[in-house]
């Protein structure tokens, strides 16, 4: 889409002030922590691009507040790499570069705020290499330091730091599947099928680059399988907001042209281990235990 049609879609110039203004009106507030998630093009022309939309949020949760964003590594080796020819797998550790916080660029497909964010003077990001997160603000070292080796997304991880300090997660124009605090849900829910992954990625420790061995959820192609729950097109992620949405938790409202959404992060993971228990056979879907 075409700068005119952006602007002409939401209405002329999306400011820096009037994101701020509709953020508020959203319901985001002064000390806040929160983790959001951006899809730019749906906000319409945003003049100045991310560091409007970085400077938005900033305003409206003040010097007080913390920002939070999901990475990624752009350039992880694949999981699968150990399957390949020996000489290839020899070669590739042999040269990879370690993952390094501060260089090694967020994942490229969740847009362009979370390497805006974690490339802005006091962010600070997570040591974790497929799983890392950013945060700017006082609670940033708090979310991030000693993000844990193994199960990256479960108990002490940056996500569980944010619901244990009340956060909350704002999806900017990002699709309901973005959600990704329910991937905590997800390690932390006693239900049957859980599906793991274990991968292989360079660290630097103590100044050695080293080959670290990883464990957690699979977060790529699914911890569960939801065929049975979830129609067929439509992500689980979705199908969980959408139900959550209709239970009455969370609100939304348009910031710039995007529909948003604002959620309390105890809320998602509540009810997101809740409903991934009862559809998917867990202890509070079956009596016998």
């Amino acid at each position: 889409m075409d700068e005119l049609a952006l602007l002409r879609l939401s209405g002329g110039p999306v400011t820096r002030r009037r994101l701020a203004r509709d953020l508020a009106r959203l319901g985001l507030g002064e000390g806040d922590v929160v983790m959001f998630h951006t899809r730019m093009s749906a906000l319409g022309y945003v003049a100045g691009g991310s560091e409007t939309v970085i400077g938005a949020l900033g305003d409206v949760v003040t010097e007080r507040g913390t920002l939070m964003v999901t990475c990624g590594w752009n350039d992880a080796p694949p999981y699968d790499f150990t399957d390949w020819p020996r000489p290839w797998q020899d070669a590739l550790r042999a040269g990879h570069p370690a993952y390094d916080p501060a260089l090694s660029e967020a994942d490229h497909s969740f847009g362009r705020l979370p390497e805006a964010l974690r490339r802005h003077p006091g962010a600070v990001r997570s040591r974790h290499p497929d799983a890392s997160f950013a945060a700017l603000g006082p609670a940033a070292h708090p979310l991030m330091d000693e993000h844990p080796w193994d199960d990256p997304h479960g108990p002490d991880s940056p996500l569980a730091r944010l619901v244990a300090l009340g956060g909350r997660v704002l999806l900017l124009g990002a699709p309901l599947d973005s959600l990704t605090l329910l991937h905590h849900a997800e390690a932390l829910a006693d239900a049957p099928g859980k599906r793991y992954v274990d991968y292989e990625q360079p660290i630097t420790v103590d100044g050695e680059r080293i080959w670290r061995r990883f464990h957690d959820i699979d977060s790529q192609d699914g911890a569960f399988d939801y065929s049975g729950v979830v129609p067929e097109g439509q992500w689980p992620f979705e199908r969980i907001a959408r139900d959550m949405l209709a239970a009455g938790i969370g609100r939304g409202g348009r910031v710039g042209a995007a529909d948003s959404f604002l959620f309390e992060a105890r809320d998602v993971v509540d009810f997101g281990v809740a409903w991934l228990e009862e559809n998917l056979g867990g202890p509070a879907a079956d009596p016998a235990g």
